[in-house]
């Protein structure tokens, strides 16, 4: 069979990549293929199939990354107008990425664009659930200066616990809902199931650990920001 790419004559090599991401296998194999093969003149080389497309997909997501970053802080500044506030809601971006990371090794995937699409996905989830867990100690720490309960640090550390205590069940909900939306997705079979279950899995596994260090760590944040840059220059002067 006589085949051409361009008017020119062609010849195709067909790979299987099976165990590890194509990216990676695609950077190693031209490094080998340079080293060990010298084309004669007029012959060309070129990488088609899958990887074609998947370097069309990284070129764009080099965009959109860092467009759709600047757009969680953009909204979160215009939301909280601080940004103090905003920089601790986007705390819980890499909160999120611990679990998202574990539960992908633990299934063995590999990072794919199915992989950046639910990481993508779930920054967006986590500037939300944090925008609310900001709120609620905003409202308990407001409410504890309106009834003049913020004389010394141990007065701020119970207003701050009333606000995380509750902000736990709209918390768990939220991470409930999730849960049942997207685990089934992990034992779907058929067309597109490969795909969503890599999107699925970063969301799954960040938002469990995102639930969990946002209690905790939101907190402490919170009151190392209020007592040492507000209350106490005011208590001082007072």
């Amino acid at each position: 069979m006589f085949r051409d790419e361009n008017g020119m004559l062609s010849g195709y090599v067909y790979v299987d990549v099976a165990g590890r991401d194509l990216g990676t296998y695609v950077d190693e194999a031209k490094l080998a293929v340079r080293r060990g093969l010298h084309l004669p003149a007029g012959y060309t080389l070129s990488w088609s199939g899958q990887y074609e497309a998947m370097a069309r997909v990284r070129q764009r997501l080099m965009l959109v990354l860092p467009l759709t970053l600047f757009l969680v802080m953009t909204l979160l500044y215009l939301n909280t107008r601080s940004i103090v506030k905003t920089l601790i809601v986007v705390l819980a971006v890499p909160f999120s990425a611990v679990g998202a990371i574990w539960l992908l090794q633990l299934l063995g995937y590999n990072m794919s664009i199915g992989v950046w699409v639910g990481l993508i996905a779930l920054m967006g989830v986590d500037a939300e659930t944090g925008v609310f867990m900001l709120l609620y100690l905003d409202i308990a720490y407001q409410r504890a200066a309106a009834q003049g309960r913020l004389r010394n640090l141990r007065e701020l550390q119970e207003a701050i616990l009333e606000g995380a205590v509750k902000r736990i069940r709209p918390k768990f909900m939220t991470v409930a809902a999730m849960f049942l939306g997207l685990v089934p997705i992990m034992w779907s079979v058929g067309t597109g199931a490969d795909v969503m279950k890599r999107i699925a899995a970063p969301m799954i596994g960040g938002i469990f650990t995102s639930f969990l260090l946002e209690l905790v760590v939101y907190p402490a944040v919170y009151e190392v920001w209020k007592w040492h840059f507000e209350l106490k220059p005011r208590l001082s002067h007072s």
